[in-house]
């Protein structure tokens, strides 16, 4: 869908309002958000809340603001973000990418709601689509204040960028990785400036064979496509960044999150269904993993008619009471 004029890469319901928001996290750099409430909710009474955030190369106008949208017209108090370093969010230089940052963006958009007289700081929820789905857990596992985690599509950048593509790298492999990034270090030291990791172009390449998971970014991200393209979606992130995740590594300790449950959602043709089944199997009940059919990766980003969103409801119905 083309990008409409207030933004946003979906139309938003007649009955939602959406109110942009600023607040800041615990690093002191200022979050942006947008805040969605049906139209007809009742301030008087609390509510049920969200914090919702975006893939790795995502921003709040994309998929974020599509779940939100959905659910707040299902009564929930939904806020969808910018992570720090990009979009609206503070944070300077741009496309910083970390780990521990990211966790704590969720962590701060509990405060905010937290904030709100309208919404019961017992009853907040957290929705993590794509990477923000590893942030998410990462997030929930020390913040007991995030009663309920559902993920959707789940990356797990860490595992990624420690030990490879289904666990594809030796550690010679990291080792030189390693070499490789801290080079980087040094140019743009003597450089003075940052380099970027290549950004979502704003055409399909012509005459190039891209590689299924590239093939079906693009379908998303870029501009020709007119699916999920936003110009703060850059996509790409500071190379050097990718040595915190290294020494991060992928999702450890997610049986500290139990006893509040985690439903995870993904696509039974997702080409990165192995990080929710294997970060399922490190959770402890209670959880629940939805398989649906037919769903690619991107998929679950925006296609309602794929999205389980009435199975979400009844998820943070029974477990935000």
């Amino acid at each position: 869908m083309p990008l409409q004029p207030d933004g946003l890469t979906f139309v938003i319901s007649p009955d939602v309002d959406r109110t942009r928001v600023t607040y800041k996290n615990r690093y002191g750099i200022e979050v942006a958000a947008d805040l969605y409430t049906a139209k007809n909710l009742d301030r008087q009474a609390p509510h049920a809340a969200l914090v919702i955030g975006p893939s790795h190369g995502g921003v709040k106008e994309q998929m974020p603001g599509v779940w939100a949208n959905q659910l707040a017209q299902r009564g929930y108090v939904a806020l969808a973000f910018d992570p720090s370093y990009k979009g609206d969010s503070g944070g300077e230089p741009r496309y910083v990418s970390s780990p521990e940052i990211f966790m704590e963006d969720f962590s701060a958009g509990v405060d905010f709601l937290g904030t709100l007289a309208y919404v019961d700081r017992e009853r907040i929820g957290l929705v993590g689509i794509c990477g923000s789905g590893g942030f998410g857990l990462g997030a929930a596992r020390m913040d007991t204040r995030i009663k309920a985690v559902v993920t959707a599509s789940m990356y797990d950048i860490g595992e990624n960028y420690r030990n490879g593509w289904q666990h594809s790298w030796s550690d010679e492999d990291r080792r030189a990785e390693a070499e490789r990034l801290n080079a980087q270090r040094w140019a743009d030291v003597d450089a003075g400036t940052v380099t970027y990791d290549p950004v979502f172009p704003p055409e399909v390449p012509e005459g190039v064979e891209l590689d299924p998971v590239t093939s079906e970014f693009f379908d998303y991200y870029v501009k020709s496509n007119d699916r999920g393209y936003h110009p703060h979606s850059q996509g790409g992130h500071i190379a050097v960044s990718h040595l915190g995740y290294m020494g991060y590594g992928g999702l450890r300790y997610l049986e500290d999150i139990s006893p509040r449950p985690v439903m995870m959602i993904v696509g039974d043709q997702a080409f990165s269904r192995w990080f929710t089944e294997e970060a399922f199997e490190k959770l402890n009940e209670p959880k629940e993993l939805v398989v649906v059919p037919g769903a690619r990766h991107i998929d679950l980003y925006d296609r309602l008619d794929l999205i389980p969103f009435d199975k979400i409801d009844d998820f943070f119905t029974k477990n935000l009471p």
